[in-house]
């Protein structure tokens, strides 16, 4: 396609390090001249919670700059430069008011719909102008498109990207747009958007953004997994039992339950964050970090998950949940699931991923949770206490943590559970972990697609839960409901249990701090 063919630099599938300061040497590309950012949606909780603050971020540690950068935000409001920058000014912190200031410089605003020309081609006529302004360094000229959007609008808004904005093929450069998800309901309607966007673009110009694949302990697995002997021999079917993968929210819907019923849980959470995870767990290791070897494994292990089996699913829905005036009185939308997928290769094989996510529950972390199986030859009798696990936070308080079974001090041969601890807020103090967000939007501007869904992968993941919600949707499975503030439905821990988890009993995981030391 014209106006904005991507080149990929030689250093695009590198794994990044424990901050975005580290890349700075990492070149992935020569690239200069103008670089344009366009948020569409500016005036949305997306773009100013996240995507403002994320670009900010990069900002200050100068992986943007002011001489070579231009943002734009886009949307219906009718509103001036001045009435974005102060919008969004509250939202960007930890800088000093000229370094702020400075930034929110960088930031104009077009007013104009989603579905008319003249208002993107004066978008197009404004991101031109400031593409050939002599302050501007002379090369390349770069277009992002951050969709902040819902989906509904995403073929219009993309058709009047292509028609009225892309780079002009006068110039070097490239053109990239970035989609939020939901990427569609099911099947059909994935396919369908994705047919849509794929007559307008090329898949090098399109980034899915998950953002659970920009967290640092998620971007952490294939070097956890890959880069260290010991796991390599242990990590298949001899020797794990199970896997936990879960989310846990302490809050309900909070006045967004009728958006929140058009989805329901395993759409919101399970069948993208919790997947991706799951992928990064459960791959085979890629050729090399190439972004398409890498998400070439990721499709593969999806497509050996076996046909989810309705007897091991557990719906829940919390007690007042349809208080929501928003939301039917014949609700059958999950705010709580726990659905077992079994993957069917020489890995794997007999081993169940328990996925898990649910709202208004007795705490609010998301984790993955590895449980190995018993060791044969029980001389201390110390099997009741619990099994190794392989524990790795998300959030909050990032951890990686093995609870294992050592001798209790003292004169006795007693034995107890314990834990070999990383975690990171005692262990890297003076690192600031980036946000999921601005770690992306580099990578995009990088060219670096090895953190986004890719079209294949996206169908393999609705063939995977398309079945399972159709019959949900259509009333075959219903959700049970269960106290706000509670574990949630106890069928899911009788779930968990038949899947051979083994709760540790008497044993707490506390993050450490410095206080104890």
């Amino acid at each position: 396609m014209s106006g904005g063919s991507d080149v990929s630099s030689p250093l695009s599938g590198r794994i990044s390090t424990s901050s975005l300061s580290d890349l700075k040497d990492l070149e992935f590309s020569s690239e200069s001249g103008c670089l344009s950012i366009v948020v569409l949606g500016a005036s949305g909780d997306l773009a100013k919670k996240k995507t403002f603050p994320a670009l900010f971020n990069l900002f200050q540690q100068g992986f943007i700059q002011s001489g070579e950068v231009h943002i734009f935000g886009y949307a219906r409001s009718d509103m001036s430069d001045e009435g974005l920058r102060e919008r969004i000014r509250g939202y960007l912190k930890g800088a000093s008011d000229e370094h702020l200031s400075q930034f929110l410089q960088l930031i104009k605003y077009v007013s104009g719909s989603y579905d008319n020309g003249a208002g993107f081609e004066l978008l197009n006529k404004t991101t031109s102008e400031n593409e050939t302004s002599e302050n501007n360094q002379p090369g390349n000229s770069r277009r992002l498109f951050y969709l902040a959007l819902p989906p509904s609008v995403y073929p219009s808004v993309c058709k009047m990207i292509r028609s009225c904005c892309m780079t002009p093929s006068s110039h070097t450069g490239w053109t990239r747009v970035i989609v939020e998800k939901p990427f569609g309901k099911d099947l059909d309607s994935a396919e369908e958007l994705s047919a849509q966007l794929g007559e307008l673009f090329d898949e090098e110009q399109l980034y899915r953004i998950d953002h659970y694949l920009g967290k640092e302990l998620v971007q952490n697995l294939l070097v956890l997994r890959f880069a260290n002997r010991f796991f390599l021999p242990l990590w298949n079917r001899d020797n794990i039992d199970n896997v936990q993968i879960v989310f846990r929210e302490d809050f309900g819907t909070d006045g967004r339950g009728g958006y929140f019923d058009q989805y329901g849980i395993i759409r919101d959470i399970i069948q993208n964050h919790l997947l991706q995870v799951f992928c990064l767990v459960a791959m085979e290791k890629p050729v090399s970090l190439s972004p398409e070897h890498i998400r070439d494994e990721k499709v593969k292990v999806l497509q050996s998950v076996s046909c989810i089996n309705h007897d091991e699913v557990v719906l829940g829905q919390y007690d007042g949940y349809k208080d929501d005036p928003t939301v039917p009185n014949e609700s059958n939308t999950p705010t709580f699931a726990s659905v077992v997928l079994r993957v069917h290769n020489e890995r794997w094989d007999g081993v169940p991923f328990v996925l898990k996510a649910g709202k208004a529950l007795s705490s609010k972390k998301a984790e993955i949770r590895v449980q190995f199986k018993d060791a044969p030859g029980d001389i201390f009798r110390c099997k009741k206490q619990g099994r190794n696990e392989f524990v790795i936070r998300l959030q909050p308080s990032e951890a990686m943590y093995m609870k294992l079974t050592v001798k209790k001090p003292g004169l006795e041969m007693a034995t107890e559970q314990s834990e070999l601890d990383l975690s990171y807020g005692l262990r890297y103090q003076d690192v600031k972990i980036p946000e999921a967000y601005e770690r992306l939007i580099l990578d995009t501007i990088r060219g670096d697609q090895q953190h986004f869904v890719r079209r294949d992968e996206l169908k393999a993941a609705w063939e995977i839960f398309t079945p399972l919600l159709h019959d949900i949707d259509a009333g075959r499975l219903k959700a049970l409901p269960y106290q706000p503030g509670t574990r949630g439905p106890p069928e899911a821990d009788e779930l968990s249990k038949r899947m051979g988890y083994v709760p540790t009993l008497g044993y707490v995981w506390a993050p450490p701090t410095l206080a104890k030391f």
